[in-house]
């Protein structure tokens, strides 16, 4: 990403880089206000992550990049230690979200290239902005080959979506978005089915946003409303994004896909996922194996300050659910679409 320079080709700008701040499109306050929080601090990249002021396992992996990036730069000014300031960044953004694998994967790949700098601070902040402006390409790059990938798997009609999966969730164009977006440039005329998402809300405040902004029809469902959608047959596929795939195929994503998944393989109608191979973790061997983030109850029983539950009740609030790799169609990624079974085509595609 050059300096001054936000995300192109779509309307939506989910984050820029002006050398000095992280700008993040406030994605709490969304659809009611568009407004760009300034981030100068590593801790306070951490904060925006960990509120959801920036959410997507693509977007958080970039702005994790560039946080990386300004604690550097900051320690520099202040004539730290560069190198710890750096370790104690990468600790502090990589305990935000568990679940999420692209945000270990950029801090992984940050690392690397610090180590690979010599010890004299001329230059060290050059260096590492320099990846973290290339992750954030490459994720609009991959993101743009996987919605050509994936638009192929798509008729004219109706498709259903879980979450947001679109350019807010990454640095732009978006995963499951971007295969939408891709679909309808190609001259298909696509309907999506939004999932409202509870409890956040991701779909009702964002995708639904997010299609508006573009021009793409859509109509808002609660979650619940799904089964009878599919059931009579107005929809004639699924796609969502994912926040870490494992080695079998199993696919963790917001809660509620799983249901969703369910609910297309008793109404025959195919589910894809949609994901960069930086969500694809071979190292994990099943879902079972992937941290699944419980995040504050008030997101339960509040709706925007206003209690909505009883005072006092328990709140059970696990962010992510995992759709077992029996129930995915097809895994939509930058260098193609992985068939099951999936363990055998994820070991191709990584060797």
């Amino acid at each position: 990403m050059k300096k001054g320079r936000g995300s192109v080709g779509r309307s939506v700008k989910t984050m820029e880089w002006t050398g000095d701040a992280l700008l993040l499109l406030n994605q709490r306050i969304l659809p009611l206000r568009e407004s760009m929080t300034s981030v100068t601090q590593a801790s306070e990249v951490a904060h925006a992550i960990q509120t959801m002021v920036v959410r997507g396992a693509p977007a958080i992996g970039v702005a994790a990049a560039f946080g990386l990036v300004l604690a550097v730069r900051n320690a520099l000014r202040r004539r730290l230690p560069w190198r710890e300031e750096f370790r104690k960044a990468s600790l502090t953004l990589r305990a935000t979200r568990p679940t999420a694998v692209n945000l270990f994967w950029a801090t992984e790949r940050m690392r690397k290239v610090a180590e690979r700098l010599p010890d004299d601070p001329e230059g060290a902040a050059d260096h590492l902005e320099k990846e973290a402006t290339s992750i954030f390409d490459e994720d609009i790059a991959t993101n743009r080959r996987m919605g050509a990938h994936g638009a192929k798997l798509l008729k004219a009609g109706s498709v259903i979506t879980h979450c947001n999966a679109g350019a807010l969730a990454t640095a732009g164009y978006g995963t499951a978005l971007g295969v939408v977006r891709a679909a309808v440039a190609a001259g298909k005329k696509i309907h999506v089915y939004v999932d409202e998402t509870r409890p956040f809300l991701q779909g009702a405040r964002l995708t639904a946003w997010e299609l508006g902004k573009d021009g793409i029809p859509c109509t808002l469902i609660t979650d619940s409303m799904a089964a009878v959608i599919l059931k009579a047959g107005k929809v004639q596929a699924a796609i969502v994004g994912a926040d870490r795939i494992a080695g079998n195929g199993d696919v963790a994503n917001k809660i509620g896909t799983y249901g969703l998944a369910v609910l297309c393989r008793v109404h025959k109608v195919p589910f894809y996922v949609a994901a960069p191979l930086s969500t694809i973790d071979p190292a994990v061997r099943t879902g079972r194996a992937i941290p699944i983030e419980e995040r504050d109850g008030r997101e339960v029983t509040h709706f925007l300050g206003t209690r909505i539950a009883p005072d006092g009740i328990d709140v059970y609030n696990p962010a992510f659910d995992v759709t077992p790799a029996k129930y995915v169609t097809a895994i939509v990624t930058e260098r193609g679409v992985l068939r099951p079974p999936f363990p055998g085509a994820i070991r191709r595609l990584f060797r």
